[in-house]
């Protein structure tokens, strides 16, 4: 059968792992529903294929000076930092620092130094730092608010302001996500998880011709698989974690 392109396909990819139709599996459709959502939440927070960054642009409005945050959609999950509004020295007009700079100091690119000019922006950018700042941004996911730590009347009303942010590549737009083999295989665990979780009050129970169900073997076996499928989301699907340092 062709590799799954919407949820329906995924949820059945999943279930045909596990046996079905040769074995009954023991979980009910909203069961499912719920496995799918909780895979796909832990694949977008980790996997470095289940987020993107994007700049986002908003148009300012008078409420939201006056609310001093901006509303962000649903699909952002992480909001990094806030292009630089009103006055700064690096402005990309004619008199900024840096074209007089490549105006006046480098003539051709070949004959002068590149030191000078990267130091001279270092010290340029220390500047700007001390003497004018950055606007801090605060935001919670749960919250879709971009608290925006800053003077709102540097900015008019009609004006953008854009984040870099990190959104969810939303399956049901990109459907190469259901074919994600990562996915495929810890969407199929949790199912598996659920299904033991179903059967294990049934433990010893006796069926006709001497079968017995054993839920805490399914479910003992699902655990580990998660556990190692988590793990290897940890050293080999997720971006490394950077140093902070401040």
């Amino acid at each position: 059968m062709a590799e799954p392109t919407t949820r329906a396909e995924f949820k059945e990819n999943c279930l045909r792992r596990l046996g079905k139709p040769v074995i009954e599996i023991n979980v009910s459709e909203e069961q499912v529903d719920d496995r799918v959502d909780e895979a796909l939440r832990y694949y977008y927070d980790y996997h470095f294929n289940g987020a993107e960054k994007e700049y986002y642009k908003h148009v300012v409005t008078e409420s939201d000076k006056t609310n001093r945050y901006i509303t962000l959609p649903e699909n952002i999950i992480g909001a990094i930092s806030l292009f630089p509004v009103g006055n700064s020295i690096g402005n990309n007009d004619l008199f900024n620092i840096r074209y007089q700079i490549a105006l006046n100091d480098l003539y051709t690119l070949t004959s002068s130094s590149m030191v000078p000019y990267y130091s001279a922006f270092q010290h340029i950018r220390l500047l700007e730092e001390i003497l004018v700042g950055r606007q801090q941004i605060r935001y919670n996911r749960h919250q879709n608010r971009a608290y925006l730590d800053m003077d709102w009347e540097n900015i008019e009303t009609g004006n953008y302001i854009i984040i870099e942010a990190y959104s969810i590549v939303d399956p049901d737009t990109y459907t190469d996500v259901w074919k994600d083999r990562w996915l495929l295989r810890y969407c199929t665990a949790l199912i598996k998880k659920q299904w033991g979780n179903n059967l294990k009050k049934f433990s010893g129970m006796t069926l006709p011709g001497g079968i017995q169900f054993n839920g805490q073997q399914i479910y003992d076996e699902a655990m580990q698989e998660i556990t190692q499928m988590e793990q290897e989301m940890i050293t080999s699907y997720s971006i490394p974690v950077t140093d902070f340092v401040g």
